[in-house]
Formats: structure tokens, sequence, C-alpha cells
């Protein structure tokens, strides 16, 4: 199987039908299933009162379970696909609905159309979808800020991740990336039930997305259209981040607008002194979600194209 093939007709399946509404009723998405699973192993082995050592072991436990089990199952899947053009598109079927190209742009589309016609309530309820900040403490550069960042952010781990172990690792490894990120996102808190058990989880996302992060500050500052300024603010900022990964999309992203991102935020009553990026530039203003999303379609296009490239030559 031609797996580079396969994640590229499995984009271009995303970008042009999304995962539809009438589906999810029908059938829910993989994500929710995955869900499942980590919501039961939580249940069973993530108990209160537990030692953090413990904890931290059956957190490991959940996510070598989770991830063979993954793994496997969707191995002899792969397996038992025929061979030729007829197993690389029902590989690109099955793949599609692991890659969130038109889900991202939709979600923050719904952000900067009413942001860019004033309608400021509006804009915080669609954020609220997208972000976990309180969108009422936001103002029209705090809501922008969060759209902007959102997006850069579920690029990576949402659409060039997934992609990239794809086309290295095919359908398995498309599937398993995207079981350690929803793992990440259940259970990968700092808070109090979650600080030990996601541990393992935590640290295993941010390893599996190094490199796709790099990746994706990389697509954003050639599709910018000021490489040098972009990768000037990935080589002074992205390090400063509170995420071993986030700051390369975000500061290319930055970088590439010409505006200043994270700093500062409110979560309920705590305030979070992140740094910024890209500090000297302004504060973004509504029009920038619009040009966000059209660097990020250039960007999603070019991903496409050199996909589409190395697949011809294999």
């Amino acid at each position: 199987m031609n797996t580079v093939l396969m994640i590229v007709l499995a984009m271009g399946i995303d970008a042009a039908v999304g995962w539809p509404d009438a589906l999810y009723r029908r059938i829910g998405h993989p994500v929710t299933w995955m869900a499942r699973g980590i919501t039961a192993l939580d249940r069973a082995l993530n108990h209160a009162g537990l030692g953090a050592r413990v904890r931290q072991i059956r957190g490991g436990l959940t996510v070598l379970i989770l991830c063979a089990l993954t793994w496997g199952i969707v191995a002899v899947l792969q397996g038992i696909l025929p061979n030729g053009v007829v197993g690389t598109v029902i590989g690109a079927i099955l793949a599609w609905p692991l890659i969130a190209i038109r889900s991202m742009h939709d979600h923050v589309a719904a952000v900067a159309r009413p942001l860019i016609a004033g309608d400021l309530p509006a804009a915080r309820l669609a954020v609220s979808m997208i972000v976990g900040r309180d969108p009422n403490l936001l103002d029209t550069a705090g809501v922008t800020r969060a759209g902007l960042e959102s997006l850069a952010e579920n690029t990576s781990d949402g659409i060039v991740a997934p992609v990239f172990w794809g086309a290295v690792l095919g359908l398995p490894g498309i599937a398993t990336y995207k079981m350690i990120n929803t793992m990440d996102s259940m259970i990968g808190h700092r808070t109090e039930k979650y600080e030990d058990f996601g541990k393992v989880a935590a640290r295993l996302d941010d390893v599996v997305n190094l490199i796709p992060a790099r990746l994706t500050g990389v697509i954003f500052a050639i599709c910018g259209g000021n490489f040098t300024r972009a990768w000037a603010v990935i080589r002074a900022d992205a390090a400063k981040h509170r995420s071993p990964n986030a700051g390369w999309p975000e500061g290319a992203l930055a970088g590439s607008l010409n505006i200043r991102l994270s700093g500062p935020r409110q979560y309920g009553t705590h305030t979070a002194e992140e740094p910024w990026l890209n500090g000297a530039a302004p504060d973004p203003v509504a029009s920038d979600l619009a040009r966000g999303l059209a660097l990020y379609r250039r960007g999603m296009v070019l991903l496409a194209a050199i996909l589409g490239a190395m697949a011809l030559t294999l």
C-alpha cells in the first residue's frame, strides 16, 4: 500500500466533506469510540486515595493497553486490505475521519464571522467551543488570540501530526497517534485527579508531536509571506511557550501575521502568566482571524502538494 498516497486522498476527502453531522449522529466518530475506552480504564484504574507512584503506573498501563489494542486491531485491518489502488482508496476512507482539515477551518471561521461583523457575544460563544478560557473575560483581541492560537496548535496535532504518522506508519500509525492525542486531551491534565495518572499520556503526546509541531511551524513560515520574520519569532520565543511543541506553530503564525500571541490568560479564578510570542508586535484585530485562515488554507495546500509529490516517487 502507498501510505503517502492514502493520506493525500484522505486529506482531500476530509477537506471536501469533513465529518457530516448525519454520519456523526448515526455512528459517532472514531475519536468518540476511543474516548469510551479511555473513560472505561480511567474509571477502573484511577481511584481516589491511591499513591502518586501507583497512579502513575496505572496511567502508564492505560496508555500501553490502549495503544497496543489500537495498533493491533488497525494493523490487522490494514493487513486484509487488497493491494494496489483499491486498497489505497479503502485505506484513505478509513483514515479520513482522523484528519480534521475541514472541521478546524469551520470552527475558527465560526469565530471570525461574528467577530469581524462586530458581534462580540456571538464570537465569544463560538470561541468557547474550541478553547478552555472563560469567553466572558475576553475582549476582541482576546477572542482573536484564542482563535488563532487554537488554529495554530490544532493544525499541528489535529492535522499535520496524524498526516505525518499516517504517511510514515500507515493506518496503525495514524490511529495510534489519534489515541495518544485523545488520551492527552482527556487525562493529560495537571489536576489532582490526573497529575500522576495522566503523566505518561501527556509525555508521550509531547514526544509524538515533536516533529509535526516543527513541520507545522515551517509550513506556516513558508506560507506566511515573510519567512525571515516568522523564523525569527520561532527562534526567539518558541522555547518560552508552556508547551514544548506549541510554540513552533504559534510563533510562526504570530510572526507571519506580525501580531503577538499567548501572554497572560484567565482560567476561571486563576491567571496564567504566560510569556508573549512576538511580544513587540501589536495585539491582533478581528480581521487577523481571516488572514490566519487564509494562511492555514495555503499551508494545507502546500502540505498536500509535498505529499502528492512524494507519493509519485514511491
